[in-house]
């Protein structure tokens, strides 16, 4: 890798999450030198979520700020931004926020879907994933051109409006924000055609580049707000997902990452466009001629902080560990209903066998997102993805070391957990690309293990039975497809 491993050079990742916004420091052998966030606070109301655009540029600049304070600006060789998949907002040409941020669960959309797959059903059908989803960028794009009155407005993705003011001027947004703004990944291009039959208007849009190309450079302000150098190369990001997917170096064909936060999200490498019928499994480009397949759940650690708020969850988690009791919750995580690995919503959460106080209760559903987290890769291996490489656990979840134990023995397999498992990592593996080295070679020198955690067999069978109740109860409920449903049985007994 061009003088990374072998210098002092940092790269510099900033991640906007539900909850926070995150910078980080990262040299070129993978060593964390500084990290820092900043809170970010939401509104929901029903099927709206939203939050202030102005917040997130004032606390990724805050926590950058801080993360930098120590670090020597000749060492700074470049910043990547991820974000939330889905979340956008009309912003006016000086880049000043018209509208809230639509975050990636707002629902209010969902009237204006049937017409925009109607529309671009060909286009949508063509990139594998076959129809757009309620929360997708598309729909709330309809919605706040038909709610708002900005005549000369610019849509931009979360991490769009970041970039606009690293650089000081609107830069192209990258291929991995665009997917569900309708880009097609395939031609690389906006279907024009289809755009214009749903009433977007031209020249509404960015432009797109591919994740990694190099955008623009730091302006002075940003600098001042931020602490980056002037000058400092602003590289196009991905999603948060496919961040944490880099930072955990699941680069390599039917390699997996498993990204445990507020929503559960997989994402995998495949050598082909992985076409699902059901439109809950889509792809990003990948590196080279790679696609990532993957989907978002509504299933996660949200479930937890929902029923258990404000509590110590570490001692819950020793108290949970304790009952070795095999009642499995269904843990969506809000009101949104699900997305991966079935698409419902109007799921509803439920309790199968008897959890009796909290810490069972607990243990549910920590069983539960283990069980989730199965059935979204038996159906992955159900289209035809490849499932059987490295497998990775990031996010918040990934920290919880007996949740994430408990997830490797129902699963079946070994899991790797990165040293550092976050997206803001992957940023920061992205950003290092900018010194002129190809992302396998910066995750190479950047990716670091923390630990390997291999399944207890006999806890596997023990939790296998536990596993198709599951399955059975969402077929029963009319939640899951009987095929996958079927396949998973079939996995099951080989």
């Amino acid at each position: 890798m061009p003088d990374a491993p072998l210098s002092d050079a940092v790269h510099v990742g900033l991640d906007l999450g539900t909850q926070s916004a995150r910078a980080v420091a990262v040299d070129g052998g993978g060593r964390l030198v500084a990290a820092a966030s900043r809170p970010l606070t939401g509104r929901r109301d029903g099927a709206r979520h939203e939050q202030d655009p102005g917040q997130w540029w004032s606390a990724v600049a805050a926590a950058c700020r801080e993360a930098l304070a120590g670090i020597a600006p000749e060492r700074v060789r470049g910043v990547a931004v991820d974000a939330t998949s889905g979340t956008v907002l009309l912003a006016d040409r000086q880049g000043r926020a018209l509208t809230p941020g639509l975050m990636y669960d707002d629902g209010r959309a969902r009237a204006y879907t049937a017409r925009v797959n109607k529309e671009g059903g060909a286009v949508w059908r063509d990139l594998g994933y076959r129809a757009m989803q309620p929360s997708w960028a598309l729909p709330k794009l309809l919605w706040l051109l038909d709610n708002t009155d900005f005549p000369d407005a610019r849509l931009l993705h979360q991490s769009d409006l970041i970039t606009w003011r690293l650089a000081g001027r609107q830069v192209a947004s990258d291929t991995s924000h665009a997917l569900k703004t309708g880009y097609h990944l395939v031609e690389e291009r906006w279907p024009d055609d289809e755009l214009a039959r749903l009433g977007v208007p031209a020249g509404l849009l960015p432009d797109v580049v591919r994740p990694g190309t190099v955008v623009g450079t730091v302006c002075a302000a940003a600098a001042g707000a931020t602490g980056l150098p002037a000058g400092t190369p602003v590289v196009a990001g991905m999603t948060d997902g496919c961040a944490a997917q880099i930072g955990a170096g699941a680069l390599t064909p039917g390699a997996w990452n498993s990204v445990l936060g507020t929503t559960l999200v997989l994402k995998g490498v495949s050598p082909h466009l992985v076409r699902d019928p059901g439109g809950v499994v889509y792809c990003h480009r990948g590196p080279g001629g790679t696609w990532l397949p993957g989907g978002a759940s509504g299933s996660g650690a949200g479930a937890l902080a929902r029923r258990f708020p404000g509590a110590d969850l570490d001692a819950l988690t020793a108290a949970a560990a304790a009952t070795g009791s095999t009642a499995v919750a269904y843990p969506l995580a809000g009101g949104g209903g699900e997305r991966f690995p079935f698409l419902a919503p109007d799921a509803t959460p439920f309790l199968i066998g008897d959890a009796d106080g909290d810490a069972e209760e607990f243990h549910a559903l920590l069983l539960g997102t283990a069980c989730v987290e199965r059935l979204c890769l038996d159906r992955l291996d159900h289209l035809g993805a490849p499932v059987g490489g490295p497998l990775t656990f990031t996010g918040g979840g990934a920290r919880n070391r007996y949740w994430s134990q408990l997830r490797a023995d129902v699963l079946g397999r070994t899991v790797t957990l990165p040293e550092h498992a976050e997206s803001a990592t992957g940023m920061a593996v992205l950003a290092a690309t900018a010194s002129g080295a190809t992302l396998e070679e910066a995750a190479s020198a950047m990716v670091r293990v923390r630990e390997e955690l291999t399944p207890d067999p006999s806890r596997t069978a023990r939790l296998t039975p536990v596993y198709l109740r599951f399955v059975d109860e969402l077929t029963r409920r009319g939640l899951l497809e009987p095929a996958v449903a079927e396949h998973a049985r079939g996995k099951a007994e080989r």
